[in-house]
């Protein structure tokens, strides 16, 4: 499902990663973040986020849901896109209870519980991008 959204941005050129498995949900947020400028890739499991991590594709921002179809969820993703990519801002999302979503979290990353906004998740990455990890990556 590797689909890319390159119509022209104004958010710095940001690309954002959207991992999210239910088609709807990953319309929903592809379409507000491309509404608000930013470049949007999109997977539906963690083994095609990593596909186009490691394609060499620009990604600025990993958005990825918890619970994913596949090997790997979504604590695992962001932990393993870390290793290459230290300082990339994550946001998980889940409409799941999480308990202490904070002791499996990748440091400096923001857990969304859904229901949210679609705004919310522009909000959240403008945050971010202004206060990244260390530094800009």
């Amino acid at each position: 499902m590797n689909s890319i959204d390159s119509s022209s941005y104004s958010n710095g050129g940001v690309t954002v990663l959207v991992v999210e498995d239910e088609p709807l949900v990953l319309d929903m947020i592809s379409q507000e973040l491309t509404d608000q400028g930013f470049a949007v890739l999109e997977a539906d499991t963690a083994e095609a986020a990593l596909s186009i991590i490691e394609s060499g594709q620009s990604v600025d921002v990993l958005f990825t849901d918890i619970r994913l179809p596949g090997e790997m969820d979504g604590w695992g993703l962001a932990k393993t896109v870390r290793k290459a990519k230290p300082k990339l801002p994550v946001i998980y999302a889940t409409g799941y209870t999480v308990e202490r979503p904070a002791m499996v979290q990748v440091p400096g990353s923001v857990f969304l519980k859904k229901p949210y906004r679609p705004s919310a998740i522009a909000e959240t990455i403008r945050t971010l991008i202004a206060a990244p990890i260390g530094g800009r990556y």
